[in-house]
């Protein structure tokens, strides 16, 4: 079978479909990870071969301009909602408003699209996954009759929130085909679709099924066909090392603090929940054995340590989670899953997204604690801390998520499901 993954030029995202593009690999298929330019290197140095789409999206310059009105409209909100208080109809008109112009355009531009579609002509791929915003790999896949299915890096908000405008469209007798400003995702698509002398079907937003990579506690929009399976961690080729440090195992409970890839990419408010001032002081006399992630910019501006921390750029965070009794962390879905499948109980300071709903689960479940950023002191992350790493509940609910997630099939045993879908679908 050969097998084509649309990817967008994010590492963040992009990583959580190297495991899966693997498995297919080591079962005998032939699998192309697409993706524009800016990916490349990320691909291959992976191992997986790249098919270059399109051109450099400049998403850091174009979230530069455009994140301020994203975050602003979508920040300390409940976008998931509920039975009786959705979330209305014109915030999520605005959202995809302003996701389809600053984000969904630039890593879907008509170039992307265009390549897409004709490597898919020229390769004939048997099935395409597409990570959850690369609508190029649907579009290629619907325009050439090829099997496709969304490849899930977290838990699917984008499809609750979808549902909830088609459910206020049908009870306010809303016709989306035919008034564009109702649904801005299905206008453009519709205009990608034109090019092809294609109309517009559901299939290109949500997929003919998709893959979901997380159990079933954190698991939203239910409904979907849905092939369930374990998150393996893959954080990245560089630098995949393992420290001299990080050989022995530690004097002390070890804490660890990274605001993962998204603030080193794209400026993510998350990624700014905690001052790395502010955490040094939590942590300050602490006993523990901290390790504070950190990029080049925040170490330059770094006026003292404390005796109790490490302080490093890089380290593989599969590597690392094994030795530590904390986490504290912006909630993104690498960072979460990762310390999640390693049963690290988890402080998870998130804003935004699905990041809130993973925080707001994670204390749920007894595997951590949510702290919302906005009035979070030292003095507040301290006593979290202190209770993460005093009271045995939290290291009792991270084991219960850790089994739960590798109770689910690996993505090995994932690919005779994917090959039997592909053939159904082609039929």
């Amino acid at each position: 079978m050969r097998v084509l993954i649309a990817a967008p030029a994010l590492d963040a995202h992009f990583n959580g479909c190297v495991p899966l593009a693997w498995a297919l690999r080591t079962a005998g298929h032939e699998v192309r990870v697409a993706s524009q330019p800016p990916l490349t290197a990320g691909i291959t140095s992976a191992g997986l071969t790249a098919v270059p789409v399109g051109s450099d999206p400049e998403l850091a310059r174009v979230m530069a301009t455009a994140g301020p009105r994203i975050y602003a409209h979508h920040q300390g909100l409940d976008l998931m909602g509920s039975a009786d208080r959705p979330v209305s109809a014109d915030f999520l008109r605005t959202s995809g408003e302003l996701l389809t112009e600053a984000f969904y355009s630039r890593i879907n531009s008509e170039e992307t699209v265009d390549d897409l579609v004709a490597f898919c002509r020229a390769w004939r791929p048997d099935l395409v996954l597409w990570e959850t915003f690369t609508f190029a790999g649907a579009l290629a896949a619907h325009v050439t009759g090829t099997p496709h299915a969304r490849l899930l890096w977290g838990p699917d908000l984008f499809l609750q929130m979808r549902r909830t405008l088609l459910a206020h469209h049908e009870r306010d007798g809303v016709d989306a085909a035919r008034t564009p400003e109702a649904d801005p995702v299905r206008h453009w698509l519709t205009g990608h679709l034109a090019r092809y002398d294609r109309p517009f079907t559901e299939e290109v937003v949500q997929g003919q099924w998709r893959v979901d990579q997380m159990p079933a506690s954190m698991r939203l929009a239910p409904g979907q066909p849905t092939v369930t399976m374990r998150y393996v961690p893959y954080n990245g080729p560089v630098p995949a090392v393992v420290p001299d440090w990080l050989r022995t195992a530690p004097e002390r409970p070890r804490v660890c603090l990274t605001k993962g890839l998204s603030v080193r990419t794209i400026d993510s408010p998350d990624g700014r929940a905690v001052t790395t001032e502010d955490f040094f002081e939590a942590v300050a006399g602490l006993d523990a054995e901290v390790v504070a992630i950190l990029d080049d910019a925040e170490r330059d501006r770094l006026t003292s340590v404390p005796d109790n921390t490490r302080v490093v750029d890089h380290v593989p965070l599969h590597a690392l989670m094994p030795t530590c009794a904390a986490l504290v962390h912006h909630g993104g879905a690498g960072t979460w899953s990762t310390a999640a499948v390693h049963g690290v109980p988890q402080i998870v300071l998130a804003s935004m997204w699905d990041n809130v709903h993973r925080a707001r689960r994670t204390e749920e479940v007894g595997a951590g604690l949510s702290l919302p950023p906005g009035g979070l002191t030292p003095a507040g992350l301290r006593t979290a801390l202190e209770r993460l790493l005093t009271e045995p509940a939290f290291k009792a609910g991270a084991e219960a998520l850790r089994q739960e997630m590798l109770a689910e099939p690996s993505p090995n045993d994932v690919v005779p499901e994917l090959e039997r879908l592909a053939a159904l679908h082609r039929a």
